[in-house]
């Protein structure tokens, strides 16, 4: 194997190791409680600032929102990619 091949596939298994890092933060638990940390801390400030009652507790509404959005609901995806894949022929 020549030099340049060499250095090529180095190049794609770099990208190959960055993009699974990527896809394991983007579906990792620290990743949503860090999200649902900001968004929660967020929505005190802003309710404190626009004197809302009950500002901490109020605030959990949208960082359990976030939470539930995250969640993967198994044999919905699977049926969605089933479909998804007979549409395009596989």
């Amino acid at each position: 194997m020549d030099e340049e091949t060499s250095r090529e596939i180095k190049a794609l298994k770099d990208r190959n190791s960055r993009v699974e890092g990527d896809k394991a933060w983007e579906t990792s638990l620290a990743r949503k409680a860090v999200i649902s940390t900001f968004t929660y801390a967020l929505s005190v400030l802003i309710l404190l600032s626009i004197g809302a009652p009950q500002p901490f507790f109020n605030a959990a509404i949208p960082a359990l929102g976030f939470l539930l959005s995250t969640m993967t609901f198994g044999m919905l995806k699977e049926s969605w990619i089933t479909g998804y894949n007979r549409k395009r022929g596989k």
